[in-house]
């Protein structure tokens, strides 16, 4: 089934859902008379609001009772749930995507989990008839919303090809294709999420040890943003990382979750990988440390909780007066 001449679901408005199924309304892919989209959440409040903020756009828009109903009303759905558990839940179920599963229908799911799990989801999918893209998104928040995300392909190229010049390019700045093996965009997505925080932990470290000995933190961005470490996260977080603001647009608790499933990769493929390692092991302690909600840039809030200095102390101090 082509995407463009059937109704489009959509199951997980969360962080990053909500911005990506906005998108295929904006972008004209999903919306209208001959193409509603069709949604579905766990939390149905969600679903409610969603279908309010467009309310004066005239988009069509269409809510499911349950992640079955969607995918048995479309010919292409998406899917992005935020942890591992609520996948298998929502894919499992009596009343969830796979229980809606048949013939034709093509399931493009963008989460990060485990590259098992896709595995498992791919088979099942295929076993009852469907075609199925394994999709997770380099991205959060932010980019979900611009349509900025990049998206990490394997699976079915049949629906790469129908989508990837349509919803794949309303949601994203790119999108890559690593081959019909499902669990090639896993591995990739875990390669880069684990990179970015093992880069956001080197960063956050470097920022506290400026602020110990007595440099002034925004200069510092200023200069680090002019050298050869320049960095678009750098920037975005930087600033925020000084006021303490840490606002979830991708939470701590996610970051760590994926940086502990490429460890996990790593030592199942022989690579030394320990300054990744010891990093994850920093985002757990902040996981653990009440700092999970928080977005990952809260990983900083870890390093001045784990250091001596008296600016750290004093740091640690202020917050706790505060709550």
């Amino acid at each position: 089934m082509s995407e463009s001449t059937t109704p489009i679901g959509f199951v997980g408005l969360g962080i990053m859902g909500e911005g990506m199924a906005a998108r295929l309304l904006s972008q004209g892919i999903a919306g209208t008379e001959g193409t509603p989209l069709v949604i579905w959440n766990r939390t149905g409040s969600k679903c409610t609001a969603f279908v309010e903020k467009f309310a004066q756009e005239n988009k069509v828009i269409i809510i499911k009772e349950t992640a079955r109903e969607v995918i048995e009303a479309c010919g292409v759905t998406y899917t992005i749930l935020s942890t591992p558990e609520a996948s298998k839940t929502v894919f499992e179920g009596d009343t969830g995507v796979l229980a809606g599963v048949s013939a034709g229908k093509s399931i493009v799911d963008c989460a990060t989990l485990a590259e098992a799990d896709m595995q498992r989801m791919n088979q099942a999918v295929v076993e009852k008839g469907g075609r199925f893209l394994e999709a997770p998104v380099s991205g959060s928040k932010g980019p979900a919303a611009m349509g900025s995300l990049v998206f990490l392909c394997a699976g079915s190229s049949e629906v790469f090809e129908e989508i990837k010049g349509s919803g794949l390019v309303a949601m994203g700045k790119a999108s890559h294709f690593f081959g019909t093996e499902v669990g090639a965009g896993t591995r990739a997505k875990l390669v880069v999420n684990s990179l970015m925080g093992t880069m956001l932990a080197a960063f956050s470290e470097g920022l506290a040890l400026s602020e110990a000995v007595g440099l002034d933190p925004n200069t510092m961005l200023e200069v680090i943003g002019q050298g050869a470490v320049a960095s678009p996260m750098f920037g975005l977080k930087g600033p925020k990382m000084v006021v303490k603001d840490h606002a979830p647009n991708f939470p701590l608790k996610h970051a760590h979750k994926d940086m502990a499933l490429a460890s996990d990769m790593a030592k199942k493929a022989g690579v030394e990988y320990s300054v990744m390692d010891s990093a994850e092991k920093l985002y757990k302690s902040a996981r653990d440390d009440k700092l999970a909600d928080l977005d990952f840039s809260a990983v900083f809030e870890q390093v001045h909780k784990e250091s001596t200095c008296e600016f750290s102390k004093k740091r640690i101090a202020s917050s706790d007066n505060k709550e």
